[in-house]
This record gives C-alpha cells, structure tokens and sequence, in this order.
C-alpha cells in the first residue's frame, strides 16, 4: 500500500489502524539542534482527541504520545524520530455485523475494489484515527515554526447553516479553544454548539468549516510550477478525512470581481513590501508574498449516523443499515488541530526546501 508518506524533506510516514494496538508516526528530515518540549505535543493531540466533550466521539482514548528515537534532553538530533499512540478503548467487534455490507458515503466499497480486502474495523486504515499520527508530527513541525516566527491558528466559521462573520480581533488560540466547538465568537459557538447536540440526538450529524490563517511567513517560500505553496497546502488538507472543499484568499467568491477589483496592490513602508488588499490569500504564483496566508475548508457531514438509510451487502442484496459504533456527530470541531498540523508540516517542509534553495 502506497500513499502513507508525505513531504520532501521533513517527511513523514504514518502507521496504524483505528482499532488495532496503536497509530504512529515516523518523521524523517528534521535536522538537528531544535529545542522540543514533548508537553507541546501532548497539547495538540488532547486537542484532537475523542471524548473532550459530548460534542464528540463516545471513544474514550488519553492518545498519550510516546517518542522512541530521534531527541536527546529535548534536542532534535536529526535522526529519524519515531512516535506512537497506543489504541487504549478500541472495540474491534463493534464492526463484525458491518464487515458484509457497504456503509454509504464510507470507504468500504472502494477499498475493497483496489485493494480486494478491507479492515472493518471501524475503517482500518481509512479512519479519521490516522490523523492523531498526522497531529503529532505537526505539532512537531509547528514547533519549529514557532522558532522562525511562523504561527499558524485555525478555527470553526461554520457548523451547518450557522456562520459567523470575519471578526479578525477575536482570532487568538485562547478565545479560539473557549469553547467545545472551536468558534472564537462565543454566541455563535453557542448555537453551533446547541445545533450539533440536536443533531446527535436525532441520530444524524452536520459537516462545517475552518479557515485557517498563517502568519509570520517571509516572502519566497514555495515553487513556481507543480509544488505551488497553496497547492501543496490544499493537497493537505484535502487529505483530511471528510474534506470536500478547499479554497485560499478570495477563492470561489473571487469570480465575481473584476480584475481592478480583485488585484492586490503594492506598497512599501519602513522598508517592507505590503499588499493593500489579500485577494491572493498571501500567495502569488504558488510563492509566499510575506502577506498572511489564509484559506478555507469545507467538511461534510460524518457518514455514520444513527438514522436508517438504504445500501447493499457484498452479494448485491439491498439492506437497511443503521450506524454503530461511536462517532462524531460533526468533525470540525476536532478538525481544527488536524489542518493546523497539516498546515504546519506544508510549511516547515517548504521552509527547509527554500533554505536549500538559496545562495
């Protein structure tokens, strides 16, 4: 099975099933002499992890983080570092009555067909457990970032039919993690908050959205032709469990301007180069412009539900299926760390890449 590595030069390779033994990741690239604090790490995957709240998974798991190799005294000593997150409430028989039938909108059905075999085991491999590895290797990554002055917050602007408005002076972490939901505006979050849990008792779920902001990031980082930085960043995200949508700067809505609307002018002060408006969402021709670097992503709504919905066994024979197991009735809220991770090990590989790339 091909498509568990990602990145050039800090790369990782995630392992792991949701209910087998455990889920990890091996990082390879990251140099040596970086000061690592393993409780920051440990932050970010209790952010992800299920059971926070009753906005989430049932799944009770403390995703206490172990690292096996690649630090000595909390330095990076730029051998490969190894992590791993043991499976401590996994429920593998939960799944025996699903293993002969295909869930709608999961990826049973065509797992099977490439790969004539399919853990259902919640998933196996296709789970959204896979991505505690992902938040753990971008925790890593955003600590780096962190020493070069690149910070990177994301946050939840939309939950169904319910968004807030852009109100950039509340976008801190603090007010970002107030509340279960991840909304920095508390009377939103509210009735996001309330609109989920009407949700999970009628047995059905909701998707949302995040946009996510990077600031701190100097201008040339990225490639000009297939390793764009916003290609690279949307290849991330959209590899997010339940991901349909990306867009960066303007995006979609962008279509509708004129070009003497949409272009970003120049200007300079105190010896920087600024861009008056941020239609680009910080990046010009697939290359950082020093500006902040904002885009947004689309997530459906969870596939398990409660409610009984119509599909078919593996013989062709139409079944009713109501979902089991313990599921989020919205994943945004838990998504939030995960596009910050995957965000960062865009930018720390780029990083790298364009250190290598200068005289």
């Amino acid at each position: 099975m091909r498509g568990n590595t990602f990145g050039r030069i800090f790369r990782i390779h995630t392992y792991g099933e949701s209910h087998g033994p455990g889920i990890g990741v091996v990082i390879d690239g990251c140099p040596a002499g970086y000061a690592v604090n393993i409780e920051e790490i440990q932050q970010e995957l209790d952010r992800r992890k299920p059971g926070q709240s009753a906005l989430t998974t049932d799944r009770n798991e403390s995703d206490q983080v172990q690292i096996f190799s690649g630090l000595l005294d909390g330095i990076t000593t730029g051998t490969p570092i190894s992590m791993f997150i043991a499976n401590k409430d996994a429920r593998p028989g939960d799944y025996k009555p699903l293993s002969q039938l295909y869930r709608p909108s999961h990826a049973d059905y065509t797992w099977e067909q490439k790969f004539g075999i399919r853990d259902a085991r919640g998933g196996g491999r296709s789970s959204a457990r896979e991505t505690a590895a992902r938040v753990a290797a971008g925790a890593l990554a955003a600590i780096l970032l962190r020493q070069v002055g690149v910070a990177v917050h994301a946050w939840v602007t939309q939950v169904g039919p319910i968004a807030m408005q852009q109100q950039p002076d509340l976008i801190t972490r603090a007010n970002i993690d107030r509340n279960a939901v991840r909304c920095p505006d508390p009377t939103v979050a509210s009735l996001m908050d309330q609109y989920i849990l009407e949700l999970k008792d009628a047995g059905d779920s909701t998707g949302g959205v995040i946009m996510a902001r990077i600031t701190g990031c100097p201008p040339g980082w990225g490639e000009p032709v297939f390793d764009k930085l916003h290609a690279d960043l949307g290849k991330a995200i959209l590899s997010i469990n339940a991901c349909k949508g990306f867009e960066i700067g303007s995006g979609f809505a962008g279509v509708a301007l004129r070009g003497s609307e949409h272009n970003d002018p120049f200007e300079e002060s105190e010896g920087r180069v600024w861009t008056t408006t941020n239609h680009s969402g910080g990046i010009q021709g697939g290359i950082s412009n020093g500006m902040p670097i904002e885009f947004r992503a689309a997530f459906k709504p969870v596939a398990t539900i409660r409610k009984e919905q119509q599909t078919i066994d593996m013989t062709g024979q139409s079944v009713q299926f109501a979902g089991t197991g313990r599921h989020d009735p919205c994943v945004v809220p838990r998504a939030v760390p995960i596009v910050e991770a995957m965000t960062s090990l865009v930018l720390v590989d780029h990083f790298l890449r364009q250190k290598t790339s200068q005289r």
